[in-house]
């Protein structure tokens, strides 16, 4: 406890007292307070609460009137202020500003700020040799460091954190007391004395020598290490050593998928990447995201780094220990997530023993606990604003606010491909983390862990779960699986529109594009590209890509080729096998025969009106992409192939059927492959295919406006993930007059499904 001197006596005092919530703790508020208290001569207490924190002071009137300007003008830079309760009540005449204990009861806030990139102070100090904290890998201070994967529980203090394993030596307890230093009341704050170690296995023996210079050593060397961060582990090789990033692939069964890489410094970023000045403010954000940016042809690196791609994922050091690794290691490294493929991310050392023993050379080890594992956030740099693509360390937990309160604590489990969940109540939505795809035993003990540490985290009681509406996703059957709650369905692509409007704070009712890969609708087929009129609680079809089989179901979603036969059979009839075999697309005589009888009499081959497969269907035809390794991996092949500066070249018909409109997917394929088999390069037609689509999508919005007067339209689904399409879409909606909202809070993809579905049931829930 610490405290300023009173004030001269004898002058009229008033006492005002604030509650504050939002991202409070963990960011250098409290001192922030204490000095903003003292300046002013003002006395009273601060102190954090299991809801945010609460403060009184007391001194005199314009002097507590100038406390409470500043102290919503000018928080530290990490917090963020929701809301600010303030009333006068009776002075006390204490005798000075102190910094109380916390209070933990009752029921809590999202007041958890994400982990923060390492600030310029402590990387200054990390690099002088004359600071007690030279080259040690942990240092941080209120304004960098360790925030949510440390906490076991609120409030944000030492001891419900995993630091509290690592007892304070004096010169650190020292700094944590003193007001006027940066590290006052920083939980994480630790030294070489007193807080986490950092070791090299290798062979399973620890290596003698200073860690991070042995691992840098090992990478210069081709080696494979294995680096435990900030929230999990990472799979490090030399970026520009070809060898090494070849074996990395095999170990890690990853055949085709990008990796990130880590640069040393944002000069080193430049070599690599064409950077604007948005995408440099990301990479040196406290976020400290994966930012994807166009890659440089002199860049160096080997094709096998991001195989087929035009983008590169970059990120800086966030961390310490990355700082000083990069400082010996080579300038760029590939920076993986620490899994085997399709795995939950790897966190624990022991864990990794086992599991990363057979993908890493070594392990660069710490003694740190990791409470709660959090992958790299992704996102991509367009002229228009960042997308993010997959949300997580850096930006979660911070909320995002409902347009519609929920009356009960509700939670969103998400769908199946990149798996989040999401709590809300009152005018908060918590999204989880990144899990991963929700198709695995591991992945679903991975989600099953998160719902309850994040449940017990903020002390809901769930009372409604909201869910998609697939029967055999295992969210589905989790939520199905809760006792004495309330189930609320929402349909796949609802879900997505109702996402991208509470984000932007609207209720509707608006226009929304829902465009991805597969999704369960509510006639049976399998939805993916809809055109809806909706609101938070409802919706209406009103149009839809025409309805092609998926032949074999799930083994057309795997297996490119066969959505292109199913396309092709679409769009030239009985003629479909001869345009097959001019496109060079083979199969075995045996899988041959099979899609004849399926694509000829629907068994097994459920109809699709999905955006993602008829990418697939132009990617496969085109020979970009015939062979899936990773999810929408045809998709993003069709992209980088295509060449810039095409004009929409094809007709994309539509008509009205009972009452929706249909458009013509398989007219638009026909026309591209027609000019294709005409001897235009692949690119080009790809090129001229998205321009294409997205003219036609513009039409649809424009009939849909003129049938239901509705001047909003979002745009969401994993397709808008596509730079070329959205702008295409988004120039031409926009020169019509359309009010777009597009994602930048969660992903377009399935990540942001779970805000959609407890948007959703708030709403409903309002209504009944």
């Amino acid at each position: 406890m610490t405290g300023n001197p009173l004030p001269q006596a004898g002058v009229p005092r008033v006492r005002r007292r604030l509650e504050i919530t939002g991202v409070v703790q963990g960011v250098g508020f409290r001192p922030f307070v204490y000095r903003l208290a003292r300046e002013g001569c003002l006395t009273g207490w601060v102190r954090n609460t299991s809801r945010g924190v609460e403060l009184e002071v007391e001194g005199e009137p314009a002097a507590v009137e100038v406390f409470t300007a500043r102290l919503l003008a000018e928080p530290p830079a990490l917090a963020r202020l929701e809301a600010v309760r303030q009333m006068e009540v009776a002075a006390e005449g204490d005798r000075a500003f102190v910094i109380r204990e916390s209070e933990g009861a009752g029921a809590t806030e999202p007041v958890i700020p994400p982990d923060a990139g390492l600030c310029a102070d402590c990387a200054r100090e990390v690099l002088d040799p004359a600071d007690r904290r030279f080259r040690y890998p942990f240092t941080n201070c209120t304004h960098c460091g360790p925030r949510f994967t440390i906490i076991r529980q609120v409030p944000y203090d030492r001891q419900e954190t995993t630091m509290a394993a690592f007892a304070m030596c004096p010169d650190c307890r020292r700094e944590y007391e003193d007001p006027g230093d940066r590290r006052f009341h920083a939980e994480p704050t630790a030294c070489p004395v007193c807080g986490p170690r950092a070791w090299v296995e290798m062979e399973g023996r620890e290596l003698p020598g200073e860690a991070v210079r042995v691992a840098a050593e090992l990478l210069k060397a081709g080696q494979i290490v294995a680096v435990k961060g900030l929230g999990g582990f990472h799979l490090a090789c030399d970026a520009r050593n070809p060898e090494a990033v070849k074996r990395l692939r095999e170990r890690k069964g990853r055949k085709d998928k990008p990796f990130a890489v880590m640069v040393r410094d944002l000069a080193e970023a430049r070599r690599l990447a064409c950077l604007d000045e948005a995408a440099e403010a990301l990479l040196l954000s406290p976020a400290r995201p994966i930012v994807l940016a166009p890659a440089r042809e002199d860049a160096g690196l080997p094709p096998e780094v991001a195989p087929g791609h035009r983008l590169v994922g970059l990120l800086v050091p966030y961390t310490p220990l990355h700082l000083l690794l990069m400082e010996a290691a080579p300038p760029a490294l590939v920076m993986t997530s620490g899994n085997l493929s399709e795995e939950p991310l790897v966190s624990d050392n022991e864990e990794a023993r086992v599991k990363l023993g057979p993908l890493a050379d070594a392990f660069l080890f710490h003694d740190r606990e990791i409470a709660v594992p959090c992958d790299d956030s992704v996102v991509r740099a367009l002229p228009g604003g960042a997308i993010p693509l997959r949300r997580a360390r850096g930006y979660v937990p911070q909320p995002v606010a409902l347009p519609v309160a929920a009356a009960q604590d509700i939670l969103g489990v998400g769908a199946e491909q990149k798996s989040t969940f999401c709590l809300a109540w009152g005018d908060k939505a918590l999204l989880s983390q990144h899990l991963g795809d929700l198709d695995s035993l591991e992945t679903y003990d991975y989600f099953c862990r998160a719902v309850r540490h994040l449940a017990a985290l903020t002390r809901r009681r769930v009372q409604v779960v909201a869910h998609d509406l697939h029967p055999d996703y295992l969210s589905t059957r989790y939520a199905r699986e809760q006792a004495g709650v309330q189930l609320v369905g929402v349909q796949h692509h609802h879900a997505h529109i109702a996402a991208c409007l509470a984000e932007h704070g609207v209720t509707g009712p608006a226009l929304g594009l829902a465009l991805d890969g597969t999704g369960f609708g509510t006639d049976g087929t399998v939805w993916g590209g809809e055109l809806l009129a909706a609101d938070l609680a409802s919706f209406i079809r009103l149009g839809h890509l025409a309805g092609v089989r998926l032949p074999g179901g799930e083994a057309a979603i795997r297996r490119p080729g066969r959505m292109a036969a199913a396309y092709l059979h679409a769009a030239f009839g009985e003629h479909w096998d001869q345009v097959r075999g001019a496109l060079g697309l083979s199969f075995d005589p045996l899988e041959r025969r099979l899609l004849e009888r399926q694509l000829a009499t629907g068994w097994q081959s459920p109809l699709t009106s999905s955006a993602g497969r008829l990418f697939d269907a132009v990617a496969a035809a085109l020979g970009i992409c015939r062979v899936r390794t990773y999810e929408g991996q045809p998709a993003i092949a069709l992209e980088m192939a295509a060449a810039a500066g095409e004009e929409p070249a094809y007709p994309f018909p539509m008509q009205v059927a009972g009452e929706k409109l249909v458009m013509d997917g398989p007219a638009l394929l026909r026309a591209a492959v027609a000019d294709f088999l005409g001897g235009t390069p692949a690119a080009r037609v790809a090129g001229r295919f998205l321009a294409s689509f997205g003219v036609g999508l513009a039409d649809a919005l424009l009939w849909a406006r003129e049938r239901t007067r509705l001047n909003r339209v979002a745009l969401s689904g994993g397709v808008f993930q596509n730079a070329r399409l959205l702008h295409h879409l988004t120039t031409r909606l926009e020169a019509a007059g359309f009010e777009v909202l597009t994602h930048r809070l969660v992903p377009p993809n399935d990540g942001g499904i779970s805000l959609g579905q407890v948007a959703v049931a708030a709403a409903r829930l309002r209504r009944e």
